[in-house]
């Protein structure tokens, strides 16, 4: 009895679905070594796919329908037929002289090929002609510095100058910590220049991808004449732990989703990603057409 084995419960490990068959089209299958970085898994159901699949797909996961995030210039490229760039290029300055704050910036830079966490330009959304912005949680988590606020006020102010309608896709994770005040600063910024566009008689529609929040949220993401969403999009001011530990209650289920606030009338409507293009450019023509 000293030295019998003990007994041990025996676990039946779970089976697969749909068991993974390789075709010619799959890399593994043709003997190629598959890079670090080539997969993507699925951040709600956790299908893990190859990375050529989501250009296929736009970015939507296939087995959950879940918007995974895209960059900027995947957007700009799904959704526009014409694009011409300005405001490429804008000094950063390090105005509180945070520690690291040029390393880091260098650091997404290099990364991403991107000067800034968000590109504008002149845009043809199927012949119809606008003002186009996109902001993108690649860089700095699409966080609003004095840059961005800068690229994105020019671009209202353009629209307004030249009676184009502006659209506006945010992602952010609110204003950028590293410049403080000076980053607060640019919600009046452009929240003031949107008041000036909209008194002339322009027509902004904004356009909230995952995540919308923070300091974009309190300002010019929610000032649209339309304000549409893509499924599933987090979209809020402050997260939901800091809320619940400020009102001590429990929020509803779905709180800060896309889906609920559409219920409550914050957004006028939800377009998944395949249907954006064709839905913008329905929207630019029944408010005046090829300018």
């Amino acid at each position: 009895m000293l030295f019998k084995k003990r007994t041990y419960a025996t676990i039946q490990l779970p089976k697969t679905k749909e068991p993974f068959v390789q075709t010619e089209a799959d890399p593994i299958s043709r003997g190629e070594v598959i890079p670090e970085g080539d997969f993507h898994k699925c951040p709600n159901c956790g299908e893990i796919f190859y990375a050529e699949i989501l250009k296929t797909t736009e970015g939507v996961c296939q087995k959950c329908g879940q918007h995974l995030r895209l960059g900027a210039r995947e957007r700009i490229a799904q959704i526009t037929d014409v694009f011409d760039e300005f405001h490429m290029r804008m000094e950063e300055t390090n105005p509180l002289d945070f520690p690291g704050y040029e390393k880091k910036l260098a650091s997404y830079r290099e990364r991403s090929q991107e000067e800034e966490g968000v590109i504008t330009g002149v845009a043809e959304i199927a012949e119809q002609r606008c003002i186009l912005a996109v902001m993108d949680a690649g860089f700095m988590m699409g966080s609003m510095g004095s840059v961005v606020g800068e690229k994105i006020t020019l671009a209202v102010e353009r629209a307004k100058a030249e009676d184009l309608p502006l659209i506006i896709f945010c992602a952010s994770g609110g204003a950028r910590m590293q410049e403080g005040i000076y980053s607060l600063m640019q919600m009046a910024k452009i929240s003031l220049a949107i008041e000036a566009f909209s008194k002339a008689g322009g027509l902004y529609i904004s356009v909230l991808t995952d995540p919308t929040t923070g300091g974009v949220t309190a300002s010019f993401a929610m000032q649209g004449d339309l304000i549409v969403a893509e499924p599933g999009t987090l979209i809020g001011f402050a997260g939901r732990r800091v809320i619940e530990q400020t009102i001590r209650q429990i929020l509803p289920e779905g709180f800060q989703r896309a889906e609920f606030l559409l219920e409550k009338g914050f957004v006028d409507r939800i377009v998944p990603r395949n249907e954006m293009k064709e839905t913008l450019s329905g929207i630019l023509r029944l408010h005046g057409g090829i300018r």
